[in-house]
């Protein structure tokens, strides 16, 4: 049984370059960590712009669970990369 088809999500967030690396480390040489539009998109809706889940779903066209699981992703890779060093890829 295969997985249902991803919802069209509504993202507005525009970003400039591929990555956010730490200065001086070519990034060959250091974990990259992909972070997905819809992720980029929940971290500023929810922690640059102070919507409520709910709002940004609305906002994205999706539930307000989808939301969290997103942000919660999001929130995760962004910690990981900035206590380990590593490159946060755009996708």
């Amino acid at each position: 049984m295969s997985p249902r088809c991803k919802k069209p999500r509504n993202c507005q967030c525009k970003f400039k370059g591929k990555a956010f690396k730490p200065t001086g480390i070519p990034i060959s040489e250091i974990k990259k960590i992909s972070l997905s539009r819809d992720e980029l998109e929940a971290l500023k809706l929810c922690d640059v712009d102070d919507l409520t889940q709910e709002e940004a779903g609305s906002r994205m066209c999706v539930s307000r669970g989808t939301v969290q699981r997103i942000l919660s992703a999001g929130r995760k890779k962004v910690a990981m990369a900035l206590t380990q060093g590593g490159a946060i890829v755009f996708e």
